[in-house]
This record gives structure tokens, C-alpha cells and sequence, in this order.
């Protein structure tokens, strides 16, 4: 299956060296699972956007520390295209920027989270079991680093899981769309340290509460086998 894999951030240079940048987070994470994948990526934080909905079979974008409302015109475009692919019936997977990109562009809105920021591990409840879940368990637990959330879901939307802190976690947009709130492919380490980067931003007490968390076990590995699964499905539902 070839993967198209949507740029939409740098990891910070003084990270880069310890953790890779994003494609190499991606491309090691899902290989665990499936090393037959090929991917392509576009740097549409540089004003990369595909041409062609056609080019690969099945997109996922990354995070940013951009947001969705920030009107920055790569993003504008970028949420253009992701229309296109909805008009064309391509599959999407949208990781954390892009899971809220996605509801965005289809109708949605996205705000900043009155509770503050999201770090560390997310602790959230599956509430709909889809047929592409499996294995299935009845949780989902995944690092996150997000001020944003969904707040107003596109039409034709299913919610799959969710927490108190973040209700619309896991989501299903008609049949080849999925977005998730958290990163699978951030390693445990890379949270630390990026929650280390942003003391400031974030605040001393949450930096606290994430670090905690991170003793937990995380569903990433879970949570790619679920991905494939989708868009393996969705790819034959179009077919």
C-alpha cells in the first residue's frame, strides 16, 4: 500500500537529533507493523500541496504546532485539498492537526480547549466499536500535545472514542475518513522532552500531570494496526 504523508511540521532542531523528524517517526512506527508500506511525503508546510488525489492509495497527514484557524495560506490550501480528496473518495487519516483539519474542512469547527493543554497520555473510552477495529479493546490510550480540539462535529460523523478532557477523540467521517486527537507516533521520550521544550508554554502543573502519565502503557501499536485496518477497508469500499 502506498501511504501519501502530508507535512504539515518540523520537529524542533534541538529535538531533531535524539528523535528524527516526523516522516522517520511515521515510517518507523507503522514499518513495526507492516515494513511493505511505501511512503511519499509533501512538505505542505513549505507549500507542497499533491496535484494529483490519485498519487498514492491512501493519505494521512502529521501534527503541527500550527493551527487549524491560524489563516496561514499553506493550511488554507491545504484544507482545499483535503476537500478534493472528500469530493473524490480517497481515503484520509488525519493525526492531531490534521484530525482537526479534516473535521474543519467538512463543515466542522475547531477552537481552543477551555481546559488548556493536552500532554502526556490521554486516557479515553471506545464508544463505538467499528468492524476495522482489531484487535478490539475498549480503550484508547495514546500521547497528545494539543491546545485545539474539535468542538462542532462536520455532518455524517461518528464518534468512536472520547474522554471527558477531549469528547471528540477518534473520529469517522462517512466511510474513508478517520481522525484521531492523539500521536501513535510519538515515542514516549519525544513527549517528555517536547513537554520539557514548552515548560513555559504549557505550565509547570501540566508539564507534571504528563509526566505522570507517561508511566501508563500506550495503545500506539494498537492504534496503527487500526489505521491499516481502515484504510485497507476503505480503499477496497472504493474499489
Amino acid at each position: 500500500m502506498r501511504v501519501g504523508l502530508l507535512q504539515c511540521d518540523d520537529v524542533a532542531a534541538e529535538l531533531r537529533g535524539a528523535h528524527g523528524n516526523y516522516p522517520q517517526m511515521f515510517e518507523a512506527l507503522f514499518h513495526r507493523v507492516d515494513p511493505t508500506l511505501e511512503f511519499r511525503v509533501w512538505r505542505c508546510l513549505d507549500g507542497e500541496i499533491p496535484d494529483d488525489v490519485e498519487a498514492v492509495d491512501a493519505w494521512m497527514t502529521t501534527g503541527s504546532k500550527f493551527g487549524v484557524n491560524d489563516g496561514l495560506p499553506w493550511i488554507a490550501e491545504l484544507e482545499a485539498f483535503v476537500r478534493e480528496l472528500w469530493a473524490a473518495g480517497k481515503p484520509l487519516v488525519g493525526i492531531c492537526f490534521g484530525h482537526q483539519l479534516m473535521a474543519k474542512a467538512l463543515g466542522g469547527e475547531v477552537a481552543k480547549s477551555g481546559k488548556g493543554w493536552g500532554v502526556g497520555l490521554s486516557f479515553n473510552r471506545v464508544t463505538e466499536r467499528a468492524d476495522w477495529m482489531t484487535p478490539w479493546q475498549p480503550g484508547l490510550d495514546l500521547v497528545v500535545s494539543h491546545q485545539d480540539q474539535v468542538e462542532r462535529l462536520p455532518p455524517d460523523t461518528r464518534v468512536l472514542a472520547g474522554s471527558d478532557f477531549c469528547p471528540f477523540y477518534l473520529l469517522q467521517v462517512g466511510e474513508l475518513f478517520l481522525g484521531v486527537q492523539g500521536h501513535p507516533e510519538f515515542s514516549k521520550a519525544y513527549s517528555r522532552d517536547l513537554m520539557a521544550l514548552r515548560r513555559e508554554l504549557v505550565g509547570d502543573e501540566r508539564v507534571r500531570q504528563g509526566e505522570a502519565s507517561l508511566f501508563a502503557p500506550v495503545d500506539d501499536t494498537l492504534m496503527v494496526r487500526w489505521i491499516l485496518a481502515f484504510m485497507r477497508r476503505a480503499i477496497a469500499t472504493r474499489q
